[in-house]
């Protein structure tokens, strides 16, 4: 029976809700008491212990370390029955707390490639990396890839200098907050809200009544003060911005056109953010090349400077649609981010 219980549990993990047949002889044997825990044998676990420093390209220039930012940013665990991740915040920190820990680490690349995420999960890894460079004094240089937009940008804004990919997406420098009005669908199904309620207000930005327009002007409020922080941080890191640009619109851009804005100060790769970081950080001279490290957990191998973490909810995966304002259990949040498709959010399990 010990040796069946794997199996089962691959085909329920499997199979999920569809229907499936198990024979078995009619007979069950137990040699000895059954083993009930729970392994978690995720790629990216709490139980492989703290993050360490893993070498993915040798050099003689001193030591730099790449901290990784990829996907969506919110202040949440991304773990769990078929999930694959951690709090991207928390882990940010950790990162930084091993960069500030290793004495042979002279400067860091801030390696980002995502649309953004929670207003309030990016300004919190801002705050952490400006304490970082306080701290330590030593060059941060943010590289951007694929995408780094809304939060993304604002945490990368904080770095020395940025550098971006001929082809990255960047930019759009906004707040939003993804309501939906699901009174007429829920009456379809002659579903009729019964809340009781103490305060007129508890309810603000519920799916199942239309949004009031005092309640509306409250919400862009809130959103235009977010807003306004992250445009004040941005300024203060980037001065080069004209102060009538129109770059805090929520508007993208390409590196080329960021960079006239003064967005971004090089367009390159990874390679130009190492060498850049290793004339700063190790007063090495032009084409040395650093040590190169990331930080990883034991059982999350890196072997290049683009190694990612993988860090993606699974859940429901595929068995439900996906439709904007329908999972209730999944609370809005005010975000920061290039969000074409109104359930991106849902990449971060929100």
């Amino acid at each position: 029976m010990r040796t069946m219980l794997p199996v089962l549990m691959l085909v329920l993990l499997t199979c999920g809700c569809q229907r499936f047949t198990v024979r078995t002889q009619n007979r069950v044997a137990l040699d000895g008491p059954v083993d009930t825990r729970i392994t978690d044998l995720s790629p990216v676990s709490p139980i492989a212990g703290p993050v360490r420093a893993v070498v993915v390209e040798a050099g003689t220039a001193g030591r730099v370390a790449v901290i990784d930012v990829d996907g969506v940013v919110l202040n949440t665990p991304f773990v769990g029955p078929m999930s694959v991740g951690e709090n991207p915040v928390a882990l940010f920190r950790e990162k930084l707390l091993a960069a500030e820990a290793d004495p042979c680490v002279r400067a860091v690349v801030l390696r980002i490639n995502s649309h953004g995420g929670g207003v309030a999960a990016c300004t919190a890894m801002r705050r952490d990396l400006e304490r970082f460079k306080a701290r330590t004094g030593r060059p941060v240089i943010a590289c951007l890839l694929d995408t780094a937009t809304g939060g993304a940008y604002h945490l990368a804004s904080a770095a020395d200098q940025i550098v971006a990919g001929s082809t990255t997406v960047t930019g759009g420098i906004g707040v939003v907050l993804n309501l939906f009005n699901l009174q007429d669908l829920m009456a379809q199904f002659n579903v009729i809200p019964q809340p009781i309620k103490a305060g007129e207000r508890v309810d603000i930005g519920s799916s199942a009544r239309p949004l009031k327009p005092e309640e509306k002007q409250l919400l862009q409020a809130m959103a235009d003060e977010f807003h306004g922080e992250q445009i004040a941080d941005i300024r203060k890191s980037r001065p080069q911005i004209k102060p009538d640009d129109v770059s805090f619109d929520g508007r993208i851009f390409t590196a080329s056109q960021a960079r006239a804005r003064g967005l971004v100060d090089q367009i390159g790769d990874m390679d130009t953010a190492l060498q850049l970081t290793a004339q700063l950080g190790c007063a090495a001279g032009p084409g040395a090349r650093p040590e190169v490290v990331l930080y990883r957990r034991n059982n999350d191998p890196a072997h290049s400077v683009y190694a990612v973490t993988a860090n993606i909810p699974l859940q429901g995966a595929g068995l439900l649609p996906n439709l904007p304002g329908l999972d209730r259990t999944k609370l809005p949040s005010f975000l920061s981010m290039w969000q074409p498709e109104l359930t991106m959010e849902k990449l971060g399990g929100k």
